[in-house]
């Protein structure tokens, strides 16, 4: 699957002090250093696609393209990868409500989206893949689960399996895996709320556990399948995906994980939980015993997560239909940069309200910016980029960072000692006091190669 074209990442001026990137870890609530390493790798879950690209995306993906562009300012070679769920039950039910054959809903769905990532600056991920030309991998990874004894054979119900009806769908057997809840460190009731809530089957017959995860689904009438020889006919489950993806392109300890807020439980838990157990499986000859259970050496160091979006006072979420796309949003004349500027203003883990007025700031802000910058000379700017550097270094603080640009603005455009406008030139004693010609043009590559943001 290809992503969308890379956006110019215009060069900066070296920082005094190297910086060191920490984000907010869901899993230990602790600051941490995002990549201790001179290479940063990076998994982040990618869309089911329908209803793409509605602003709760937008807001994942900016998030953590800020991460991206705060690593390789910081000197860092970075491998991102991200998923494409392109078959998946939301999938198949809405291409049966809208009667359109899910292949292509996938496949327009997953265009707008990459048209959407462009128009935003984001930058394209290295490994992108979608579960359909993965199956073969995924069915090989169950396949060795099974083998190991982390996963077993659910009998299915009549009618399904196609002509082997006895092979059964299978799941993940979570006792196999002792580090079990170490992302999101929920109680067990919590757990199985979530579990229901969010894809999950915990009345299940047959299951071991009400939480064990669904790793092959067994072929239905009507539904999808591919051949994976001895599990059947059928199609991967959800968690499993991730796992698979994550692992080829990245290999096992990857640095961050990262999605929304609901992702924590039950996705980002098992498909952990999943990686932790191949690494186990495929290292210890299919016994899953061993020290490669640990984290260290398995799933992700940290786990990152982005808040919730509202709209019109609920969660904004494909269920609800309360959703402000993207593409909308351009097709109305509004500017991608201003849409990211919208976005920005709100700290990445904090859930917050898409709102007419959230969009009309982010346009007067942009106005004022352009404004600023088509001045001749600026008030010096190595203070506005090591600000903006420091903020985005902090838990990718975007709303400080455009505090700092807000502040060089306002110097720009404020009348001037001589009496002249503030997009006007200096005197010798006002260049003396920190007046540059330079300034405007270091302030521009700041806002597009660390906040994505091209004026």
């Amino acid at each position: 699957m290809h992503a969308w074209p890379a956006p110019q990442i215009p060069d900066l001026p070296p920082a005094d002090e190297p910086h060191v990137v920490r984000v907010h870890d869901s899993s230990s609530r602790a600051l941490v250093e995002a990549a201790p390493g001179q290479h940063a790798t990076l998994y982040v879950c990618g869309i089911t696609p329908y209803d793409a690209t509605h602003l709760g995306h937008a807001a994942t993906y900016v998030a953590f393209d800020l991460l991206g562009r705060a690593w390789r300012d910081a000197g860092k070679t970075v491998t991102y990868a991200q998923n494409v769920t392109d078959v998946d039950d939301p999938l198949l039910e809405r291409a049966t409500a809208t009667g359109v054959d899910w292949r292509r809903l996938a496949v327009e769905q997953t265009a707008l989206f990459a048209e959407d990532m462009a128009a935003l600056g984001v930058v394209p991920p290295d490994v992108y893949r979608g579960v359909v030309e993965t199956i073969d991998e995924v069915a090989s990874a169950v396949l060795a689960l099974l083998a190991s004894g982390a996963a077993y054979r659910v009998p299915l119900e009549d009618g399904a399996g196609g002509d082997r009806p006895d092979l059964g769908d299978v799941y993940a057997d979570l006792s196999a895996d002792p580090r079990f809840g170490d992302v999101a460190h929920l109680d067990d009731d919590t757990m199985r709320a979530l579990f229901a809530e969010r894809g999950g089957d915990p009345d299940r017959p047959g299951k071991r556990h009400v939480l064990d995860p669904l790793l092959w689904r067994r072929e239905r009438p009507g539904d999808p399948a591919w051949e994976a020889g001895d599990l059947g006919t059928g199609r991967p489950g959800w968690h499993v995906e991730c796992a698979v993806i994550g692992l080829d392109g990245l290999g096992a300890g990857f640095d961050v994980q990262g999605g929304g807020a609901d992702l924590l439980f039950p996705h980002h838990e098992m498909s952990s939980s999943h990686v932790r157990s191949l690494v186990a499986a495929s290292r210890d000859g299919g016994d899953g015993a061993g020290t490669t259970r640990d984290p260290a050496h398995a799933a992700a160091r940290v786990n990152l997560h982005a808040g919730l979006i509202a709209y019109q006072g609920e969660k904004m979420s494909k269920s609800l239909g309360n959703l402000v796309l993207v593409s909308r949003l351009r097709a109305e004349g509004h500017d991608p940069a201003a849409i990211r500027l919208g976005i920005l203003a709100h700290h990445y883990r904090t859930p917050w309200e898409w709102t007419d007025a959230v969009l009309e700031r982010a346009e007067a802000r942009l106005d004022r910016w352009r404004a600023a910058l088509a001045g001749n000379g600026g008030p010096d700017a190595s203070a506005t980029l090591a600000a903006v550097r420091a903020a985005l270094a902090d838990d990718l603080d975007a709303p400080t960072a455009l505090a700092a640009v807000d502040a060089w603005a306002d110097r720009a455009l404020a009348p001037r000692a001589d009496g002249a406008d503030g997009d006007g030139g200096a005197d010798g004693a006002e260049a003396a006091a920190g007046w540059d010609e330079g300034a405007p043009g270091v302030v521009a590559r700041t806002v597009d190669a660390l906040l994505g943001v091209r004026l």
